[in-house]
């Protein structure tokens, strides 16, 4: 999944794992601890992953961003 950074016009490719259950489903990036979320849909699901990728983007140092 490629995710964009707004400010810096930067783009990263991270892994999002997204998994189905009787509840709906569940997503989460492996490669940023924490950064998970669920949805009623997939679509849902698939939206806010990326809100929470972007979220988790922001919080890092610049020193932190050129791992990715």
């Amino acid at each position: 999944m490629y995710v964009a950074k707004e400010e810096g016009r930067m783009s990263y490719k991270v892994i999002v794992v997204i998994e189905k259950d009787e509840y709906g489903y569940y997503a989460y990036c492996p490669e940023l601890e924490g950064c998970q979320t669920q949805g009623d849909t997939l679509e849902e699901v698939l939206d806010n992953i990326k809100e929470a990728i972007e979220l988790y983007l922001e919080t890092l140092s610049e020193d932190e961003t050129k791992t990715f």
